[in-house]
């Protein structure tokens, strides 16, 4: 089920019967709650669209988020070996138990009712899913971090959140979300759903979008990228050196700077001794990316170190001095390529600079 903006509703008066005749947003008698982002997709074409790009074999287990009342389920019974299907609604997996309930597709289909980012998802070839948008970002990183890696997802966004997956550095709507993603996965445009395709109509259109996750995964800690990205994309438009002049950045790398060198004197050991494991559900908080990144015009001099500041400013000038050193002082976040913020991480590491 795909899903707009969370909107508290006013409840339908009426018996069921009554309340099903006169409201469109009902299907099996089931009521759909635009809240919980239940828009169902009613287009059989789209459906079998979906399939068809999907790629699956008859050998898959499927993956389904929020199956609703099953259209999409009994497509994807018939093209792959079986469904798991997580639904948190438990009107709607009574009525998926009912609708394949003594069919040829009643051993092939498991539901587990809960909340998909709190459940242990088992082993899946492919996700096929139409999801409610507000879990959108949190719901890519949770299937990106989960092992053994998958095929594919083929996944049902809103428009916005979509096009910042697949954005390339120069778009306007570049951002961490687009990075992130792109770090751990192959993201492409599949096709694009008119709102008109689904019950109740959302209020924005979705595209679908096929994500494939990179074999082998990225050697990086992903706490360190995201905490480069993180401070890169604060004002996107901005110069790195603007960007790293500010106190607020500074303050960061200097207290993280001498907490490694204690450990490492503590330790006798190396600074990659302390690196933090891989924890791809770190980049899942960016939630903010869905609005546009913040790229003020104030004058940042008011929030560089002060001159008077011997130490700090000697730390100042070693950032600054490897920006420059790197050639990314007066490069700007909106236009630096995964290849890019490789080397700035690498440059800060070789330096005993680290963002976790």
């Amino acid at each position: 089920m795909a899903g707009g903006k969370i909107k508290k509703e006013k409840p339908h008066r009426g018996g069921s019967g009554t309340a099903a005749s006169a409201n469109p947003h009902y299907q099996g008698g089931i009521p759909f709650h635009k809240s919980k982002g239940q828009h169902i997709l009613k287009n059989p074409l789209l459906i079998d669209t979906i399939i068809e790009k999907s790629g699956i074999k008859s050998t898959d287990i499927i993956l389904e988020i929020g199956p609703g009342t099953g259209n999409l389920t009994k497509k994807l019974l018939k093209a792959g070996k079986s469904v798991i299907a997580v639904e948190l609604d438990p009107r709607m997996v009574l009525e998926l138990q009912r609708r394949f309930q003594g069919t040829a597709f009643s051993n092939r289909l498991k539901v587990i009712q809960g909340d998909v980012l709190k459940c242990d998802l088992p082993y899946f070839d492919i996700c096929v899913a139409n999801i409610p948008y507000q879990i959108s970002s949190p719901l890519t990183f949770k299937l990106l971090a989960h092992r053994p890696l998958f095929r594919c997802a083929v996944i049902m966004f809103q428009r916005e959140f979509a096009m910042r997956l697949v954005a390339k550095p120069g778009d306007t709507l570049y951002c961490r979300l687009s990075v992130n993603t792109q770090l751990l996965s192959r993201v492409s445009h599949l096709l694009k759903v008119g709102r008109n395709n689904f019950r109740p109509p959302p209020k924005v259109d979705s595209f679908v979008v096929r994500i494939e996750p990179r074999k082998p995964q990225p050697s990086v800690s992903f706490k360190e990228w995201d905490g480069l990205v993180r401070i890169c994309f604060n004002r996107k438009n901005k110069t790195l050196g603007s960007i790293f002049r500010q106190k607020s950045v500074l303050s960061i790398l200097e207290k993280n700077y001498k907490t490694l060198q204690a450990l490492q004197l503590s330790q006798n050991g190396s600074l990659e001794d302390t690196e933090i494991a891989v924890d791809v559900s770190t980049l899942a908080d960016t939630a903010e990316d869905l609005s546009m990144e913040i790229d003020d015009e104030r004058d940042d001099d008011d929030m560089e170190v002060e001159v008077g500041d011997t130490r700090a400013s000697d730390f100042k000038d070693k950032i600054l001095g490897l920006l420059k050193r790197g050639g990314f002082e007066d490069k700007r976040s909106s236009k630096l390529s995964q290849e890019d913020f490789m080397h700035l991480l690498s440059v800060f590491n070789k330096a005993g600079i680290h963002f976790s």
